[in-house]
Protein backbone atom coordinates (compact mmCIF):
# COMPACT_ATOMS: atom_id res chain seq x y z
CA UNK A 1 0.00 0.00 0.00
CA UNK A 2 1.43 3.40 -0.92
CA UNK A 3 0.81 6.50 1.10
CA UNK A 4 0.18 9.71 -0.77
CA UNK A 5 1.76 12.51 1.28
CA UNK A 6 -0.39 15.25 -0.26
CA UNK A 7 -3.62 13.63 0.96
CA UNK A 8 -4.36 14.09 4.66
CA UNK A 9 -7.22 12.41 6.46
CA UNK A 10 -8.52 14.22 9.56
CA UNK A 11 -10.93 13.05 12.27
CA UNK A 12 -10.83 9.45 11.14
CA UNK A 13 -13.55 7.11 12.37
CA UNK A 14 -14.21 3.45 11.74
CA UNK A 15 -15.64 3.93 8.23
CA UNK A 16 -14.67 7.44 7.17
CA UNK A 17 -12.56 10.52 7.66
CA UNK A 18 -14.39 13.61 8.85
CA UNK A 19 -12.31 15.76 6.51
CA UNK A 20 -9.87 14.95 3.73
CA UNK A 21 -7.48 17.61 2.43
CA UNK A 22 -5.76 17.47 -0.96
CA UNK A 23 -4.32 20.01 -3.39
CA UNK A 24 -5.47 23.00 -1.34
CA UNK A 25 -9.01 21.74 -0.87
CA UNK A 26 -10.90 20.39 2.14
CA UNK A 27 -13.61 17.79 1.56
CA UNK A 28 -15.99 17.62 4.52
CA UNK A 29 -17.86 14.40 5.23
CA UNK A 30 -21.60 14.68 5.72
CA UNK A 31 -22.31 16.63 8.91
CA UNK A 32 -25.40 15.96 11.00
CA UNK A 33 -26.78 17.71 14.06
CA UNK A 34 -25.36 16.90 17.48
CA UNK A 35 -28.90 17.30 18.84
CA UNK A 36 -31.26 15.23 16.70
CA UNK A 37 -34.29 16.42 18.72
CA UNK A 38 -34.08 19.85 17.06
CA UNK A 39 -36.39 20.80 14.20
CA UNK A 40 -35.05 21.27 10.66
CA UNK A 41 -34.03 24.88 11.23
CA UNK A 42 -32.29 24.01 14.50
CA UNK A 43 -30.47 21.00 13.03
CA UNK A 44 -29.32 23.12 10.10
CA UNK A 45 -27.97 25.84 12.42
CA UNK A 46 -26.18 23.18 14.49
CA UNK A 47 -24.57 21.67 11.38
CA UNK A 48 -23.51 25.05 9.98
CA UNK A 49 -21.83 25.83 13.30
CA UNK A 50 -19.99 22.50 13.10
CA UNK A 51 -18.82 23.39 9.58
CA UNK A 52 -17.54 26.75 10.84
CA UNK A 53 -15.53 24.97 13.56
CA UNK A 54 -14.12 22.36 11.15
CA UNK A 55 -13.06 25.03 8.69
CA UNK A 56 -11.49 27.18 11.43
CA UNK A 57 -9.50 24.16 12.62
CA UNK A 58 -8.14 23.90 9.06
CA UNK A 59 -7.27 27.61 8.97
CA UNK A 60 -10.03 28.58 6.56
CA UNK A 61 -13.65 29.74 6.79
CA UNK A 62 -17.05 29.73 5.11
CA UNK A 63 -16.04 32.45 2.64
CA UNK A 64 -13.80 29.79 1.03
CA UNK A 65 -16.55 27.17 0.57
CA UNK A 66 -16.85 26.26 -3.09
CA UNK A 67 -19.66 23.73 -3.08
CA UNK A 68 -22.31 22.43 -0.67
CA UNK A 69 -24.67 19.48 -0.87
CA UNK A 70 -27.67 19.47 1.44
CA UNK A 71 -29.78 16.39 2.09
CA UNK A 72 -33.25 16.84 3.61
CA UNK A 73 -35.47 13.99 4.73
CA UNK A 74 -38.47 16.10 3.68
CA UNK A 75 -37.96 18.54 0.80
CA UNK A 76 -41.01 20.45 2.06
CA UNK A 77 -38.76 21.60 4.93
CA UNK A 78 -36.49 23.56 2.56
CA UNK A 79 -37.97 26.84 3.80
CA UNK A 80 -37.10 26.02 7.41
CA UNK A 81 -33.62 24.88 6.39
CA UNK A 82 -33.16 28.10 4.43
CA UNK A 83 -34.03 30.18 7.52
CA UNK A 84 -30.86 28.94 9.22
CA UNK A 85 -28.89 28.99 5.97
CA UNK A 86 -29.79 32.64 5.28
CA UNK A 87 -28.67 33.73 8.77
CA UNK A 88 -25.35 31.89 8.35
CA UNK A 89 -24.58 32.68 4.70
CA UNK A 90 -21.98 35.31 3.83
CA UNK A 91 -23.84 36.79 0.86
CA UNK A 92 -20.60 38.06 -0.66
CA UNK A 93 -19.24 34.51 -0.87
CA UNK A 94 -22.09 32.21 -1.90
CA UNK A 95 -21.07 28.62 -2.71
CA UNK A 96 -22.54 26.45 -5.42
CA UNK A 97 -25.31 24.45 -3.76
CA UNK A 98 -27.57 21.47 -4.37
CA UNK A 99 -30.44 20.46 -2.10
CA UNK A 100 -32.13 17.08 -2.42
CA UNK A 101 -34.55 14.89 -0.51
CA UNK A 102 -32.98 11.70 0.83
CA UNK A 103 -33.38 9.07 3.51
CA UNK A 104 -30.66 9.50 6.12
CA UNK A 105 -28.97 6.80 8.20
CA UNK A 106 -30.72 7.86 11.44
CA UNK A 107 -34.46 8.56 11.28
CA UNK A 108 -34.07 11.44 13.76
CA UNK A 109 -31.73 13.34 11.45
CA UNK A 110 -33.58 15.83 9.28
CA UNK A 111 -30.57 17.38 7.53
CA UNK A 112 -27.10 16.34 6.41
CA UNK A 113 -24.63 18.75 4.80
CA UNK A 114 -21.33 18.15 3.06
CA UNK A 115 -19.00 20.77 1.60
CA UNK A 116 -15.80 21.39 -0.33
CA UNK A 117 -13.72 24.41 0.68
CA UNK A 118 -10.48 25.99 -0.44
CA UNK A 119 -7.74 26.13 2.17
CA UNK A 120 -5.77 29.30 2.79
Amino acid sequence: MSINPDITRHLEENRLAGVVTHNGLAYLAGQVADDATLDTEGQTADILHQIDVLLADLGTDKTRILSVQIFLTDINEIGNMNKAWDVWLDTGHKPARATVEAKLADPDWRVEITAIAALR
